[in-house]
């Protein structure tokens, strides 16, 4: 395949190393906005950029017909838009809060045990997470998917910044040093907690599983997930 990567920071610099290694074809290494001219005929873009400008680099490719793979978190309220211009323009687009393999192993996990857990009142369920210092959102994607999951299969209404109360399923955001990712939930009662946890050791699965999305996503058309790459 030819890819263009928009945004080439450390991830984009992991993912342009996997995907030349995989024999894949990297055309553009973008820092700057997106066009037509620069992103040199790519059969897929990869867009790991940042909140600011992550919405608008996605829609410039969109509607030139390039299907797009994102990981940029923090922009999220524009998603809607952004897969009624892939549906518009017959492409195809891919958002990932986490692309790693174990990460969405984990969102089954979480999902499966929040339809347990969701019987037992005596139990109330916190979040956590870990980054490095350099992470510009909080909480991350990877946190609010894993709070959206729990939500879905249980009766709280909403998530928060902060503790949980009542219908607001509470995370706690920290930052510090050079932590990949490390996610928790927890049940805890008044005699004893459940945790289930993941813990990332570096970037690479998060771009190697970015690569194979993009590997799977060429020639279809619509809106997807990392479950359906992995079959999940």
């Amino acid at each position: 395949m030819k890819i263009a990567l928009v945004g080439y920071g450390k991830m984009g610099k992991i993912i342009d190393e996997i995907a030349q290694s995989r024999g894949h074809e990297v055309v553009a290494r973008l820092r700057e906005t997106p066009t037509i001219e620069n992103l040199n005929d790519p059969d897929v873009v990869i867009e790991f950029s940042n909140p600011e400008v992550a919405f608008q680099n996605i829609k410039t490719c969109l509607e030139n017909k390039i299907p797009v793979i994102c990981g940029t978190t923090g922009w999220l309220d524009k998603k809607p838009e952004v897969e009624r211009i892939a549906m518009e323009n017959g492409t195809a687009f891919l958002y990932g809060s986490n692309f790693s393999l174990g990460v969405n192993l984990f969102f089954a996990l979480n999902e499966n045990l929040a339809k347990m857990m969701n019987k037992f009142s005596e139990y109330n369920c916190q979040l956590e997470e870990i980054h490095h210092i350099h992470k510009l959102d909080a909480p991350s994607g990877t946190a609010i998917s894993l709070a959206e999951g729990i939500i879905h299969n249980s009766n709280f209404e909403a998530w928060k910044l902060d503790e949980t109360k009542e219908k607001d399923l509470g995370i706690f955001a920290i930052r510090e040093d050079e932590v990949p990712g490390t996610h928790s939930v927890f049940y805890r009662s008044e005699v004893d907690e459940i945790e289930i946890k993941h813990t990332a050791f570096n970037r690479n699965g998060f771009a190697l599983g970015a690569v194979i999305a993009a590997e799977w996503i060429v020639d279809k058309k619509g809106v997807f997930a990392m479950k359906d790459v992995l079959g999940l």
